[in-house]
């Protein structure tokens, strides 16, 4: 009786520690679609899961800003993030290069993403 335990025991510790790295990832992933603060010309409804799937490298956006909820009004707010920085060296950048390489692109005027 006591081995039997023993080997379920270990045997559940086992699934719990190799479902772990796929949770985690699962976790930061992040939600399929975000409000994002966008200053007083409205808010910016963004398409994460999208842009997720296209980049494949989080480090492309989240090396200006941290992957928490509201980091750029945080940020705005401490005064680490310039007026416009995300959208002209981030968002419209890319954008617009995707265009000019002929490539599915998003949005590249402001009102097109903001929503007042």
């Amino acid at each position: 009786m006591k081995r039997s335990a023993l080997i379920a025991s270990i045997a559940c510790a086992l699934l719990f520690v190799l479902a772990l790295p796929a949770a985690t990832l699962a976790a930061k992933q992040g939600a399929d679609n975000i409000t994002i603060f966008g200053g007083s010309r409205g808010k910016v409804p963004f398409p994460h899961a999208h842009h997720q799937a296209r980049l494949k490298d989080c480090n492309i956006c989240h090396s200006v800003f941290p992957q928490e909820v509201d980091a750029m009004r945080k940020m705005k707010e401490k005064g680490t993030l310039k007026s416009k920085q995300v959208m002209n060296l981030q968002c419209i950048k890319c954008h617009k290069a995707d265009k000019k390489a002929g490539k599915p692109h998003g949005p590249v005027t402001c009102s097109t993403c903001h929503v007042r």
